[in-house]
């Protein structure tokens, strides 16, 4: 049996299953980088932590086939290590929140903690579809059965992704930018009033010359109900700071009439093309959404 798992067909089938299971955890990590602006050192903890989780399912298949139960004990005790991960990231972003000038808030790190723990998961699937599809055509030359086994955990991935991908607030709203204009030392944009804490008349003039601002418009009456939630408009002027910086104010009002959700802030880069983008792109929070029917993309089903 050693000899089976050792032989170099079984090698090249494992050393395969890695490396494709490893590509499809790094692939998903820069796309960590829009939600958890990782440093070298999480970089390379994330990019292990894929690598382990496939090799896992890389060697799952010659286990299997030489009856060694225990492999999948082991994978049991592999897979309450990835939920750690969740854990691990949850306690390190709640540390960060105290850092920042804006924060993430609970949900928003739930959210970003859930997609690390689900993104290992990905990777061990990947390898473990190229090492069945490569174990099930063993009778096959080996330039036959590496192209075979990564186009089907190359299949397997883009499925995985697409299926964990959630939706952005784009999805739900449009985002332009506004006016910002102050009438009897309140602050409005467009027609919408924001506050009227707004300072003396030095920070009125800051915010009239350097104020960026832009309104959500919900596609449905029924979308008012994400962007009515706190912690999602907290992610979302997380993302507004994080992506320009914060010099000053930083304000959030909602229009009870049409539901119009407003963001102002005085930044550090005068760029409003990039806070709308910003805005566009945050992810909508999982624990906001509730079925499949109500992130269809298709706003006027729910007319």
């Amino acid at each position: 049996m050693k000899e089976q798992i050792l032989s170099m067909p079984h090698l090249i089938q494992i050393i395969t299953a890695i490396l494709g299971g490893t590509a499809a955890r790094l692939f998903v990590l820069r796309e960590d980088f829009r939600q958890y602006p990782t440093y070298p050192n999480g970089y390379l903890s994330h990019a292990v932590m894929g690598f382990v989780a496939a090799t896992l399912g890389a060697v799952l298949v010659p286990a299997l086939m030489t009856n060694n139960l225990t492999s999948v004990t082991f994978l049991t005790l592999a897979i309450t290590q990835f939920q750690n991960v969740r854990k691990i990231e949850q306690a390190s972003l709640q540390l960060l929140e105290e850092t920042e000038y804006t924060k993430r808030g609970n949900a928003y790190i739930d959210g970003i903690s859930k997609t690390f723990e689900a993104r290992n998961y990905i990777a061990l699937i990947v390898s473990l579809v190229i090492a069945a599809i490569m174990e099930i055509m063993d009778d096959n030359i080996t330039w036959i059965r590496i192209p075979a086994g990564l186009a089907a955990g190359g299949i397997v991935y883009i499925w995985m992704k697409n299926f964990s991908k959630g939706k952005v607030i784009s999805d739900i709203a449009s985002v332009s930018a506004g006016e910002i204009s102050i009438k009897n030392n309140e602050l409005y944009v467009d027609d919408i009033f924001v506050s009227n804490r707004i300072g003396i008349e030095r920070g009125q003039e800051m915010i009239l010359k350097e104020g960026l601002a832009v309104v959500l418009t919900p596609k449905s009456d029924h979308f008012r109900i994400s962007l009515d939630n706190y912690g999602q408009r907290q992610a979302i002027l997380f993302e507004i700071t994080r992506s320009l910086g914060i010099k000053r104010y930083h304000y959030t009002r909602k229009d009870y009439i049409d539901g119009r959700i407003v963001f102002v802030v005085v930044p550090i880069l005068q760029n409003i093309d990039r806070m709308i983008t910003s805005v566009e792109n945050t992810p909508l929070l999982e624990s906001i959404q509730k079925n499949h029917k109500f992130l269809k993309d298709r706003s006027e089903d729910y007319e």
